[in-house]
């Protein structure tokens, strides 16, 4: 069904559609998202916000006042992610750039974070050309480093909420392929998993390849603890709760005859529930320290949980209200109450400050793609692949809708 017109929307979509597409061509790897966030900045400075740049980086915060009433934050993301991008769009990023190890890497906009920013730049210009209808405080937030899950505690440790008016509600949104383009999902209570990345280092005695006796070899120790740690999903939680151990990565050696002295196996753990994730990371300590001690390794292997972010949590009562005003503005066809997605983000941070808080799910998938995958039984580009590519004419005009009516409700008197 396709979404209910709105002429304010109409008109603040071509500069919104530009913005993207300039967006898209010039990524920026996270923490160092400096021309996105001035980019920002010069286009909310002009529509009456009080813009601070630098917050916790190169987040910015943005205010507009209108007087009494409570408080809203929205926020969208600036950064984007090592990936080269393939979509063969004639914008497509062609962006390279040094990470924080000294790699050269492509950057693309392969989340839709570009889709979020021009989306919140035009809701900011249509809120701020229509005070008339609603009134009290709008903070716009644009936050650095969501990718490497660290910009929204970054923002907060540098007094986001302390130096700026405290929200009474936070909101954000999220692009897919999950869903399609026109639609959003609702997702009352747990939004997305717990998130941890675990780095391990397996240490063994390096040697010959044509020798292996003398040696105490790493590479076989990884392949068998990564073969064990599917255990812990398979037999080990309870059939029914959500868990995910996934081997992203695995270093090790430098020439085919030589066998190294260490390997290094990177993983992402995500889960629902508190208690299934203590018992998981439990797991993979236990079974990654006794496959090396069954293999006689010199030493202990390092296990490093360097980063996480907990699970986002939807105010069920606000995400009932605003599931309403959503079918009010885009057509009640057009939302859908969906389940818990397996992803994670840090938007969870905010939330913890005890700020009620509503996450909601955009469609970003053709709707003919998306049947046709769905009928064939597959599944098009998520999120994070070279080829995600959202049909953003939809997207973009669904985004801006859903913003402006959340916002207006959640503003439209003094006390709720």
């Amino acid at each position: 069904m396709p979404v209910m017109a709105s002429p304010e929307v109409d008109a603040a979509y071509p500069s919104a559609r530009a913005l993207y597409q300039e967006l898209h061509e010039h990524p920026e790897l996270s923490g160092h998202e400096i021309r996105t966030a001035a980019k920002l900045a010069a286009q909310l400075r002009p529509l009456g916000y009080e813009v601070t740049e630098h917050v916790g980086g190169t987040g910015i915060v943005a205010l507009l006042r209108n007087g009494p009433g409570r408080t809203v934050m929205l926020r969208t993301e600036l950064d984007a992610l090592p990936v080269e991008e393939k979509t063969g769009l004639a914008y497509a990023s062609k962006a390279h750039a040094k990470d924080d190890a000294g790699n050269d890497v492509s950057v693309g906009h392969m989340c839709g974070h570009d889709l979020h920013m021009s989306a919140l730049v035009a809701t900011a210009g249509i809120m701020a050309h229509s005070r008339n209808t609603w009134h009290g405080t709008l903070i716009m937030i644009a936050q650095p480093a969501e990718e490497t899950v660290g910009g929204a505690e970054g923002m907060v440790r540098d007094g986001l909420f302390t130096r700026f008016p405290r929200p009474d509600t936070i909101l954000a949104l999220h692009v897919e392929n999950e869903l399609p383009a026109g639609r959003v999902g609702v997702v009352p209570g747990v939004f997305d998993s717990n998130s941890d990345s675990v780095r391990i280092t397996i240490f063994g005695k390096g040697g010959h390849g044509s020798a292996p006796h003398t040696t105490v070899d790493p590479i076989v120790i990884a392949a068998r603890t990564i073969l064990a740690l599917q255990t812990i999903v398979a037999r080990e939680v309870k059939p029914g709760e959500m868990a995910v151990v996934t081997v992203g990565y695995i270093h090790s050696g430098t020439k085919n005859n030589i066998i190294p002295d260490q390997a290094e196996l990177g993983l992402t753990v995500r889960t629902y529930k508190a208690d299934v994730r203590k018992q998981v990371l439990a797991a993979i300590t236990r079974i990654t320290t006794a496959e090396a001690e069954a293999a006689a390794a010199p030493r202990a292997p390092l296990i490093d949980r360097y980063e996480g972010a907990d699970a986002v949590y939807n105010d069920p009562a606000l995400a009932q209200r605003l599931r309403a005003v959503l079918e009010d503005a885009l057509g009640r066809d057009n939302v859908l109450i969906t389940e818990p997605i397996t992803p994670s983000e840090d938007f969870s941070v905010f939330v913890e400050q005890g700020i009620p808080g509503f996450y909601l799910r955009l469609g970003g998938a053709d709707p003919q793609k998306l049947a046709a995958a769905q009928a064939a039984g597959t599944h098009l580009p998520s999120n994070h692949s070279p080829l995600f590519a959202p049909d953003v004419d939809p997207a973009l005009h669904t985004a801006i809708a859903a913003e402006v009516a959340m916002l207006r409700d959640q503003l439209k008197s003094a006390a709720q």
